[in-house]
């Protein structure tokens, strides 16, 4: 098993082998990034204690730092067996080996590199130093709450500084002048106040031969300490300024200014592979945050920004005027609002995300939000699906997020009006795709990209992107295909440049095809390109351009290559996962990235990025996938691209079912379709679904992609199956927007092709959804006229997933009668259908209206089946709504103590799955079985937990209840109970909630 990775060089964040560690937020954060940064020695309990409470700890601390410290031992113990944390007076110690905390890593690294530059090793010690420096994420600890612990934090960053410095000084002895200067430039733009930096910026102009640079750098700092700080500068910049006016200012003794080949400066990546990434523009949209906290707190922080790029090349005058307009100067009164449009091809999107990379922790340290809008293709985001994803990031569970565009804009600006978050909208078909996207807060910034000019929106700068100047087009090409190369031609590499307009896709692609063949001259390639002028001398005009680019690399493929590009274009998902390749050849080895490779080798297709597998992930470049289809249809009649498309769709199908089966213990509550499946490489199948949920929510856009793509397609049998299969991402995470987008697509693809069984399953699970939404009249016409087909085709499953949710409404609307007769109905046909799980439900179900009529007995007995059952086939889920039953029927026969166990099981369960909403309904029964033992100070704590958790997440329907049993508990605090209540009462009112207004109103009247 590999060991844990424990980072605080940044947010604290504890990595295994199965992925990140969810750490529970609060005292449990603060301790183990305590006895991190004291890794293997003793940290003392008092000192956790002050670290927690400072100045007022609670007569229960040195308890509650025992509880804490017990419950990351179970989180450790659980993920590694190398990691332990032991009792040693007077406190306790973290035992780890010192490389697995980045911490003691970046201390060991800068320890090494000051013995190597003491023994005359600098060359070295600066490798070590970047090294070192690579291991920060940001701020040390940043996020965590504790003044003692960020006096630490502080010291670690200053010490990052101190290496940063240290490794410069180094390269300037070294005589690497020139490729510092844009790295000092920024650190001290960032560290204005840090002398010895502004003294290495003159030092390094100077020594580059920018002598009047060098001077004005120094004018330059001593205008910012007179007028910050009223202070002159310091000796030592005073004497450089000296040395340089008297021409005495001679560079290092051992400088070596020519680099050997292969080197790397600062920021200079070397000539990279054909299939790199740089000017293309991105189409990849961040995953979407799914909270997983006690409840998801305010401050949530999102870093949705894609990879930025490494061998970025574009004008210094347009990031300033970027980092001008969305940063802003003191006093500003809006949001900060930037445009970047131009033609296909010319770097909007990776000029986008670098510019918001740059200024990610500097400027907008609460989080940065991203999107692609999708305007250049048949289907843009909508204003109301972006806002969604953007609440679910900042931890609006997915129940709670209103319908309506409106609604839902107020609760995006409510959400970012006290922080400092960067939004990127990427690809925007126009302005009325992102007015509704602006935040309302001055300290927040939008940064849109798109291929309209956006005039229309209000008070954004706009950058303009067009071709490369030449020695930027220069610079790309040497970046690619080498240094030496290009200064070997430089005759030839100044006319490539030209012949292909400087237009950087078209730069790349044939950069791209001279990368990969080393025994080509570039005049050759330029004599290529000049073989089809007829093409070639469109390229500064539009599509033409591309097409003749990209013809050059199509036609130098493999002929199966060629066929796998042209059925990659078919794939409508943001990135491709390598399987699809051996899905559309139908070619079953074992590790299909192998078929992908090729087309990254010419820059056809782009790594996106490293699956958890290990695997890597695709996408095309918009343009190149255009260019794709137009082949394919061109080369692939109508029945092979079918066939083609059905092997994809199968495949995303097997994997959904098994994410399904790997929830639900087997393929229950669920109906499928007899479409044939297509199965990835098991190992694949076998890892991706390790955590099916985290799998389902990572291709969640890839899936209903597919759910439409199919519906189109005319595919309804497979367009079904993975609609109702996919209920499974929807229910838990509240996704309802797109459950209610995927099936009407599927629906009416069914109707289309008078597929009965399909329809009514469809129509079934629209109305377990509207029943979600409290929808009853819609939900019992969706349910009764799927019911009808079901019992018409003698479908015992779907009957009974039709008559337990119409027992479920009858239920809530207070028909006891009708539900458990229709409970029993459903139970039997689940009986039939051999579905355990489906009996387990409607078990759980039913026992609470027993419970209700006093048949204690009758409730013990179904849930303790229904137990066994969950138990039985792995479904945690089920467990722990039954276990939250049992509780509540233990709270009712007077056993207390057994009833806060049990509920603090089922708490402990909620918060593993990333249930926020469950977690406050357990919050607010643990108050209530306090209230019952007569332990009011207890149940006090938990209903302002509850209180806190709702309202934490938005839920104020939720948080209003939890208010409403706090208030019944402060009798004898009016000040307290108004406070309480008054909220409340706005909330019952506007929701028509008429019993819980009036009993709160009554206890304003009478308390209050």
């Amino acid at each position: 098993m590999s060991p844990l990775a424990f980072r605080v060089l940044g947010p604290l964040q504890v990595h295994g082998p199965d992925g990140p560690l969810r750490l529970p937020p609060g005292r449990q954060e603060v301790i183990l990034a305590a006895l991190l940064l004291e890794t293997n020695r003793v940290v003392s309990t008092n000192h956790l204690v002050d670290l927690i409470w400072e100045d007022n700890p609670p007569e229960t601390a040195r308890t509650q730092v025992q509880i804490c410290v017990s419950r990351l031992r179970k989180l450790l113990a659980g993920a590694d067996g190398e990691v332990s944390i032991t009792t040693r007076p007077p406190g306790y110690v973290l035992h780890t080996d010192a490389a697995n905390v980045d911490a003691a890593l970046f201390t060991s690294l800068v320890l090494r590199a000051r013995r190597l530059r003491d023994q005359g090793e600098p060359g070295q010690a600066v490798e070590l130093l970047r090294n070192a420096v690579t291991l920060w994420q940001g701020d040390c600890l940043s996020g965590l709450d504790s003044g003692p612990l960020a006096n630490k934090a502080r010291q670690l960053n200053e010490e990052r500084l101190n290496a940063v410095e240290l490794r410069i000084q180094l390269e300037l002895e070294l005589g690497r002048y020139d490729g510092l200067v844009g790295e000092l430039q920024r650190l001290t733009h960032e560290h204005p106040l840090r002398e010895k930096l502004r003294g290495q910026l003159i030092q390094a102009l100077y020594w580059s031969g920018r002598q009047a640079e060098a001077l004005e750098a120094f004018r330059t700092a001593r205008r910012f300490l007179a007028e910050e700080l009223g202070l002159e500068p310091s000796r030592e910049l005073r004497e450089l300024e000296a040395a340089i006016l008297a021409g005495r200012l001679p560079a290092p003794a051992g400088a070596v200014p020519v680099r050997t080949p292969g080197e790397k400066t600062p920021h200079e990546e070397p000539a990279r592979p054909a299939g790199a990434d740089a000017e293309e523009e991105t189409d990849a949209a961040a995953p979407t945050a799914t909270p997983s906290a006690e409840s998801v707190r305010q401050d949530a922080v999102p870093h949705q920004l894609p990879a930025a790029v490494a061998d970025f090349v574009t004008d210094a005058g347009r990031i300033a005027v970027l980092e001008e307009a969305l940063t802003g100067r003191p006093g500003r009164t809006t949001v900060g609002l930037a445009a970047i449009t131009g033609k296909p091809g010319t770097g909007k999107s990776t000029l986008a995300v670098h510019v918001a990379h740059m200024l990610s922790e500097t400027g907008f340290p609460d989080g940065q939000l991203y999107c692609d809008l999708r305007g250049t293709t048949g289907t843009p985001a909508t204003p109301e699906e972006v806002l969604g994803r953007f609440l679910r990031a900042l931890g609006i569970p997915g129940q709670l997020i209103p319908e309506s565009l409106d609604e839902r804009a107020e609760m995006y600006r409510t959400r970012l009006a006290s922080r400092r978050v960067l939004v990127v909208l990427d690809d925007a078909a126009g302005e009325g795709q992102v007015l509704p996207l602006l935040p309302g807060s001055r300290g927040c910034a939008v940064l849109v990209t798109g291929r309209a000019r956006l005039t229309a929106l209000p008070g954004a700068h706009r950058v303009e992107l067009d071709v490369l100047a030449e020695d930027q087009a220069l610079e790309l090409l040497s970046r690619i295909v080498g240094r030496e190369r290009v200064a070997g031609e430089a005759a030839a590499a100044e006319a490539l440049v030209r012949t292909v307009g400087r237009l950087p896709l078209a730069l790349r692609i044939v950069a791209a095809r001279l990368a990969a063949r080393p025994h080509w001259t570039l005049a050759s390639m330029v004599q290529r390109l000049a073989n089809e002028r007829h093409r070639l001398d469109e390229l500064t005009h539009g599509e033409m351009t591309m097409r003749a680019s990209l013809s050059l690399t199509y036609e130098g493929l493999a002929p199966e290559d060629r066929r796998l590009l042209r059925l990659l274009s078919m794939a409508q998902a943001p990135t491709l996962p390598s399987w699809l390749a051996g899905a559309l050849l139908d070619d079953r080895r074992p590790f299909p990235s192998d078929l992908m490779e090729p087309l990254v080798d010419v820059q056809m297709l782009d790594v996106a990025g490293v699956e958890r597998t290990g695997g890597f992930r695709y996408r095309f470049h918009e343009i190149i996938r255009v260019y794709a289809r137009e082949q394919l249809a061109a080369e692939h009649t109508p029945e092979a691209r079918q066939e083609a498309l059905a092997r994809m769709a199968g495949g995303w199908m097997h994997l959904a079912q098994q994410a399904h089966r790997t929830v639900y213990g087997g393929d229950f509550t669920v109906l499928h379709g007899d479409a044939p499946r297509w199965e990835p490489p098991a190992s694949y199948t076998d890892e991706v679904l390790a955590d099916p949920l985290a799998w389902l929510d990572a291709e969640q856009a890839s899936l209903c992609g597919m759910v439409e793509h199919t519906a189109d397609a005319g595919l309804h049998d497979l367009s079904w199956d993975l609609a109702t299969s996919l209920v499974t991402l929807f229910e838990v995470r509240g996704h309802y927007d797109l459950w209610e987008q995927t099936h009407l697509r599927a629906l009416a693809a069914v109707r289309k092709a008078g597929n009965l069984r399909g329809t009514a399953a469809i129509r079934a699970s629209l109305g377990s959804l509207y029943m979600s939404r409290n929808q009853f009249d819609t939900a019992r016409q969706a349910l009764n006229s799927a019911l009808d087909v079901f019992q018409a085709l003698d479908e015992p499953r779907g009957e009974a997933l039709c008559r337990r949710d119409m027992a479920l409404i009858a239920r809530t609307s207070g028909d006891d009668t009708s539900a458990l007769e229709l409970y029993r109905r459903s139970l039997a046909d689940f009986d039939r259908a051999g579905d355990v799980v489906g009996r387990a439900i409607v078990l759980t179900q039913s026992a609470h209206i027993r419970m209700r009529q006093g048949e204690i007995a009758a409730a013990q007995s179904q849930l303790d089946e229904a137990l066994d059952i969950y138990e039985g086939v792995g479904y945690t889920g089920g467990r722990a709504r039954t276990l939250r039953r049992v509780g509540q029927l233990l709270l009712e026969q007077g056993r207390s103590d057994l009833a806060v166990l049990t509920f603090t099981e089922v708490l402990e369960l909620c918060r593993d799955s990333g249930d926020v909403i469950g977690e406050g309904h357990l919050l607010r029964d643990l108050g209530h079985a306090f209230a019952v033992m007569g332990r009011p100070d207890r149940a006090r704590d938990f209903y302002d937990r509850a209180v806190t958790a709702r309202e934490g997440v938005m839920d104020f329907g939720g948080g209003a209840l939890a208010r409403l049993d706090l208030a019944r508990l402060l009798d004898a605090e009016p000040g307290r109970s108004r406070e309480l209540l008054v909220p409340a009462v706005e909330v019952f009112r506007e929701r028509r909630m008429g019993r819980e207004l009036a009993e709160a109103e009554r206890l304003l009247a009478t308390g209050g």
